[in-house]
């Protein structure tokens, strides 16, 4: 077991893991590609998202979607614990005069199965404002196929 995965309830941990698989899953059936190197028992494939050297966020379903999902390098670049994270309505990840382009774009991504290359500006829990690129942003399926969220990708951002 991680200092993550130490970290959170083990009610908790087991979620993590099967939204891991999920992202993962959804990922792959979406975009043809792998997120990262699979194989292993779900446990180690969730290890390894949350150690990726890239962002891997998503958010639930609700009206106003909650976070559901943070690896450690989302976590450090919004300045948020694994708690705050999944206290946080998405759409708080973007300024206020940014959030309309940032619907437009879950839309997109809602109607098309994922977005690839988009560009946007971010702000972490703490104020401190980040370009993202070359973002992918894809829907996210449950083991059962249903709607569970949609997730993002990416590895490079600059501070503002």
């Amino acid at each position: 077991m991680s200092s993550f995965s130490a970290e959170l309830p083990a009610d908790l941990w087991r979620g993590w893991v099967t939204h891991s698989t999920a992202l993962l899953n959804s990922y792959r059936e979406r975009t043809g590609q792998e997120l990262i190197l699979r194989g292993g028992d779900a446990a180690s494939e969730a290890e390894r998202l949350l150690a990726a050297p890239f962002v891997v966020v998503s958010h639930g379903t609700g009206a106003d979607p909650l976070l559901n999902y943070g690896n450690r390098v989302a976590l450090a670049l919004w300045e948020m614990t694994p708690a705050q994270l999944l206290e946080t309505p998405s759409r708080l990840t973007a300024e206020p005069m940014l959030r309309d382009a940032r619907e437009k774009l879950l839309a997109q991504t809602a109607r098309d199965g994922f977005v690839s290359g988009y560009e946007g500006v971010r702000i972490s829990a703490t104020g401190r404002r980040f370009r993202i690129s070359n973002v992918t942003i894809w829907n996210v399926t449950d083991a059962a196929g249903q709607p569970a969220g949609q997730a993002a990708t990416f590895g490079r951002w600059t501070f503002l």
